[in-house]
């Protein structure tokens, strides 16, 4: 039996689901299977809380070469429990 969770790659990523420790590398493999089918905007939800996982969030995306920029969603896409990303195209 496989560890292998499939998770829809539709371009919205929900880290409520997920470990903290879990989501450095989350959102990179995330971000470059959104890359590969021309996903190139994405919205990552990380919640609102004491802010944790969003510094976490918006680290991992700073670092991304693949990132064009990002922001912290409008009121309608979850407001600062969420983060909008744009990347690069090829």
């Amino acid at each position: 039996m496989s560890d292998t969770i499939e998770y829809p790659i539709d371009g919205t990523l929900d880290l409520h689901t997920f470990r903290p420790d879990e989501v450095k590398e989350l959102v990179q493999d995330y971000i470059a299977e959104c890359r590969k089918r021309g996903i190139l905007d994405v919205r990552i939800i990380h919640g609102k809380g004491i802010g944790t996982l969003r510094e976490t969030v918006i680290a991992v995306l700073a670092n991304l070469p693949e990132v064009e920029s990002f922001r912290l969603a409008g009121e309608d896409g979850g407001g600062w429990g969420a983060t909008m990303v744009k990347l690069k195209k090829y």
